[in-house]
């Protein structure tokens, strides 16, 4: 069944289409064609998708222009202070590399966030003049989600995902958690389990750790560096089905 839209939802859909043509240098009739969207647009949305979480904002994301390279970021290896105060020159200063230059390459994987609207909806949302700017949220905060789900769930990049046999995502990239499994083994802890304990707090069932207290204070003493144990910025995620 064909459906029309109504006059008034006609000129605010022309409207858009025309800012959207504007902002990438394009006639309107450009739109029904693939294009590059301009940087300063891409760079628009990825601020809006990092914007949308608390999580996203405390997480680094770096643009490139290469699908493969080395690691765009440098690390630290580590404290650089010392003292040496010797002033008859017996003592040498020796300068520290602050930086880890490891190599460590990254690939970039092709994923859509490919969405669409009916005339229908487009019609339900008239009485709404900033429908767009409330559809364009909804679908920055998604791709955050989405992000977040990929990262702790990500396994693989497949060709073509399966969301019906991989519902978080597992198969759309590498995530966070899998690339440290990859390439930082050694700071992972497996198969370790927690007392459970009943109402009245009485241990049920013996684990590895009394409580989540003590599975974070051993992973922070025996995962870390001795330098980083006591940075201001460390955080602890816990998942929902760790009891």
């Amino acid at each position: 069944m064909n459906y029309a839209l109504s006059a008034s939802t006609r000129s605010q859909l022309d409207l858009y289409m025309a800012h959207q043509a504007s902002l990438n240098g394009l006639l309107v009739t450009g739109l029904a064609k693939n294009f590059a969207v301009d940087p300063a647009v891409q760079q628009r949305l990825e601020n809006a998708v990092k914007n949308s979480t608390e999580l996203t904002q405390k997480i680094n994301i770096i643009g490139v222009t290469d699908q493969e390279g080395e690691k765009v970021l440098i690390d630290t290896t580590g404290p650089i202070a010392r003292t040496n105060s010797s002033s008859d020159g017996t003592k040498r200063r020796n300068p520290i590399t602050p930086y880890d230059l490891a190599a460590r390459r990254y690939r970039c994987e092709q994923v859509n966030y490919d969405t669409y609207i009916s005339y229908a909806q487009l019609d339900a949302w008239n009485a709404h003049p900033d429908f767009a700017t409330r559809i364009s949220k909804q679908i920055a905060l998604q791709i955050a989600l989405d992000r977040i789900m990929i990262g702790f769930n990500g396994t693989n990049h497949a060709l073509v995902s399966d969301f019906a046999a991989n519902p978080r995502l597992q198969d759309v990239n590498t995530g966070w958690i899998e690339h440290i499994r990859k390439q930082a083994a050694a700071r992972v802890m497996k198969g370790v389990t927690l007392a459970t304990r009943d109402m009245g707090n009485k241990v049920i069932a013996k684990g590895d750790y009394a409580n989540p207290d003590a599975l974070v204070q051993d992973a922070r003493s025996s995962l870390l560096d001795e330098w980083y144990k006591d940075a201001p910025d460390l955080v602890v995620l816990l998942s929902r089905n760790l009891f």
